[in-house]
């Protein structure tokens, strides 16, 4: 009776036997090439291949940006780029909320309509969305201290405004006896400066244009931004030198004096001043060169 084999050598001798791997020519039969291999081999060359394709796979996921589609897996580089990106979402929100303000304002002094009553629903509209945003509801001592302090601001506000504008020299557009001073009851903001045909209208300070264009209502029309949020406006002229985008310097002529549009009363020049949105007296800041006010006839 043949001698039994043990377990463990029987399979070290399947593991070490050798096989012959023969490559041959389909046609011929003639041998090309041949490897001696064993299943030894076999296992000890697949581990190898294996191991360094796991060891590929895991450099490629762990050092480029395929790591990002591994579950789970948090990107602190995407984190930066999505705050980075709601940072410029938010910021461009608001400088489009700034510029539709500041738009709504230049068109309420295109057309004149500005009270000072405004202040009221603007300071109004400022608390309500505070306090929309706020999670805790104000209490009784803190909605009065807010009432104080929206108060103050309101009639310190123009203040603040003057204070910016006269920081700035300021030019006269033109000089001459006026018709018709400031009157922020009878919304009428601005002063009526009596004009000979023609006269040359200068800009009271360096700007950029940002409105020149003819209106059935005030003829001919320019406006200049200047620092420190002023605005000028110069309305019922002739004629007009700069269009809309052109840079002036202070005292430069930017039209002539002139009686067009339907509100016109004669040849004069209708000149407002504006500080970020609200009307002031040019009278203030301006030297008109005389402060005779014609008295119309009844």
């Amino acid at each position: 009776m043949a001698e039994k084999i043990p377990f463990r050598k029987r399979i070290v001798k399947k593991l070490l036997s050798r096989y012959r791997l023969v490559i041959v020519n389909e046609t011929t039969f003639e041998e090309q090439l041949y490897f001696r291999i064993s299943r030894l081999n076999v296992i000890i060359l697949s581990s190898l291949i294996f191991g360094i394709i796991t060891g590929l796979a895991f450099l490629l996921f762990s050092q480029t940006p395929l790591k990002e589609f591994i579950p789970g897996k948090a990107s602190s580089e995407l984190n930066k780029i999505a705050v980075d990106n709601q940072y410029m979402l938010d910021s461009i929100s608001e400088r489009f909320r700034q510029q539709s303000i500041y738009l709504g304002r230049i068109q309420k002094v295109l057309r004149g309509d500005l009270a000072f009553e405004d202040l009221d629903s603007i300071s109004l509209e400022e608390e309500t969305n505070i306090e929309q945003n706020q999670s805790i509801p104000p209490n009784a001592a803190d909605s009065l201290l807010r009432e104080m302090v929206s108060q103050e601001d309101k009639y310190n506000v123009l203040e603040d405004q003057m204070a910016d504008a006269r920081s700035v020299l300021l030019y006269p557009p033109a000089q001459g006896p006026i018709s018709q001073a400031y009157d922020a009851e009878n919304k009428h903001f601005a002063v009526d400066v009596v004009l000979q045909p023609n006269t040359p209208i200068k800009s009271i300070a360096d700007g950029t244009v940002i409105f020149s264009e003819w209106t059935a209502e005030t003829g001919y029309v320019i406006m200049v931004e200047h620092p420190y949020s002023l605005l000028s406006v110069y309305k019922h002229n002739a004629s007009l030198t700069h269009t809309q985008g052109d840079i002036v310097r202070a005292g430069e002529i930017i039209a002539t004096a002139g009686n067009t549009g339907e509100y016109s009363t004669g040849w004069h020049l209708h000149f407002e001043l504006w500080s970020d949105g609200y009307p002031m007296d040019p009278i203030e800041f301006i030297d008109f060169g005389t402060e005779t006010l014609i008295e119309e006839n009844p």
